[in-house]
């Protein structure tokens, strides 16, 4: 590929002021950075190695703009490579109530820069503090008492997406005179939900996409992760969290080889539910690290841990949303914190008055001792009401992406305990009932024991983002991808990932060894 190099100086006067509709430039800051250098751990880039950046030099672009009349404030950050620009652009997402310009967008675009992209993110407007990645503190979320800032919903949920990439993609062509040829997205979470935003709304903003454990559902998983603080409280049951440790293990060693593989993870996770039964185990002694003392498994943390696994409900008993699979952790799912008595609290109850406080309220200042079960269906429907237009991600129509040549690849760890697998699992069912060719532009793939974008037992998809290039670039859709599992005595293991509905099937009558990613293959 063609060594492009910068055409003009790192200067304000080298790029002309973007052209954005419905959006007035206020400002238009460069900086040239050297030798910048960034070590990015494993997981940070979600689909893509680790790597250690050393001594990148590039151009920071930073345009501020406004829409007259809503009273907003965003910054887009572009960086561009001064030489060596492989003629395309990389987008960085975001996390939790952060649309970028933090560490985790940072990290993924020095690598980027390294390997020859231009990369952009954007503060959306609201921020990039960590303060401003909490629902518990966002202080934008009301612009006065009994009033949400439903404009800034707006930027954060999906319109900045598009101006971000408009702006970059403007810079790009003053600086090395060309458009890029292609241009991605990778992100997980809140990055996720960004990136199936943007193939639904904005289809032609970007020619490949990675949507990572995508926070599809905002209200909903708002909703699932104070739902087993509620429980506990409205059912005074309070478990001590090594007894729901011990019913994971418990779980995890009945269900592990129902794949056929004895490697630690669940990979069924639908036939365990069938198989496991948590109540079976009422009674059992083990040994709790949390009191180094021999408990019993209380009815207490099998209620507990079947109220996190089959999800919110109505107080009428309906379904509200899906819960967690068997085999996240349940302790951070369910946290609990225990005195030198064995008193236990649950350390959600925090957050769930404090989302009522600001959502349902609207007024922080409002004292608030408890939840009512009828209390907590009114949230969730009016967290719905409040997101259904700007934060929901959930259009299962991708028609005009996929006319677009559009290409997106999302994954999800089988042990997220942030976000269930069982939304994505729905959404992408929604969208194959639509169109019975989803796998040519659209592909997703589960992943046994990854926790929340990485992390946890299960291998990190680290294949994903040039397997997704090739599919954009050369036409070359991915089948099996590989993942690497830590084991116990520091050793690995090789096994594949499928796009779904294949499952990944390993050959009993392999010669090779089982650890081989040779031995599986997708069915």
């Amino acid at each position: 590929m063609t060594d492009i190099l910068a055409n003009h100086s790192c200067t304000a006067s080298t790029f002309s002021t973007p052209t954005l509709f419905g959006a007035e430039i206020l400002s238009v800051d460069t900086n040239l950075v050297k030798n910048y250098s960034f070590d990015v751990p494993t997981g940070w880039r979600y689909t893509q190695p680790s790597v250690n950046v050393e001594n990148v030099t590039f151009c920071n672009i930073t345009v501020t703009y406004t829409h007259p009349g809503l009273n907003d404030t965003i910054n887009v950050e572009t960086w561009l490579p001064v030489n060596g620009w492989n003629e395309r652009l990389y987008a960085a997402g975001g996390g939790g109530w952060i649309a970028g310009r933090f560490v985790l967008s940072y990290g993924p675009m020095a690598a980027a820069i390294q390997e020859g992209y231009a990369a952009v993110t954007s503060d959306a407007g609201v921020g990039s503090s960590p303060s401003a990645g909490s629902s518990l503190s966002a202080e934008w979320a009301l612009i006065s008492p009994g009033n949400l800032n439903l404009i800034a919903f707006d930027d954060l949920g999906h319109v900045t997406l598009n101006d971000a990439a408009i702006i970059a993609k403007d810079l790009i062509e003053s600086y090395y005179g060309q458009a890029p040829s292609y241009s991605y997205w990778n992100g997980c979470s809140q990055g996720g939900r960004q990136a199936s935003v943007l193939a639904q709304q904005y289809p032609t903003a970007y020619d490949g996409i990675i949507a990572a454990a995508p926070a599809l559902f905002w209200a909903e998983l708002m909703t699932s992760s104070v739902w087993p603080a509620f429980y506990m409280d409205s059912t005074k049951q309070y478990p001590h969290s090594c007894e729901l440790t011990e019913l994971t293990s418990l779980a995890i060693s009945v269900c592990d080889e129902l794949d056929d593989v004895k490697d630690g993870l669940i990979a069924e996770p639908e036939e365990c539910r069938q198989k496991f039964s948590p109540s079976d185990y009422i009674g059992t002694v083990f040994n709790c690290s949390d009191t180094a003392t021999n408990m019993k498994i209380s009815p207490a943390a099998v209620a507990v841990a079947n109220a996190a696994w089959d999800g919110p409900s109505f107080s009428n008993g309906d379904f509200m949303w899906y819960g967690y699979e068997i085999g996240s952790d349940l302790t951070t799912i369910a946290a609990t914190t225990c005195d030198e008595n064995g008193q236990c609290i649950p350390d959600g109850r925090e957050q769930l008055h404090t989302m009522y406080q600001g959502f349902i309220l609207r007024d922080p200042s409002t004292n608030l001792t408890e939840v009512t079960h009828k209390q907590f269906d009114y949230m969730f429907r009016t967290l719905q009401r409040i997101f259904s237009s700007s934060m929901a991600a959930t259009d299962p129509d991708l028609s005009d992406f996929k006319n677009a040549g559009g290409k997106m690849i999302t994954y999800h760890g089988l042990a997220d305990e942030k976000i269930t697998p069982a939304g994505t699992l729905d959404y992408y069912k929604q969208v194959m009932k639509l169109d019975n060719g989803t796998s040519d532009f659209f592909r997703y793939y589960r992943i046994p024991g990854l926790a929340h974008c990485w992390g946890g037992a299960g291998g990190q998809p680290e294949s994903l983002f040039d397997q997704l290039r090739m599919w954009v670039e050369n036409g070359t859709a991915p089948e099996a991808s590989p993942v690497r599992i830590q084991q116990s005595g520091n050793t690995t293991r090789e096994e594949i990932i499928c796009p779904y509905p294949k499952k990944a099937t390993f050959e009993k009558a392999c010669t090779k060894s089982t650890s081989t990613a040779a031995c599986w293959s997708c069915k």
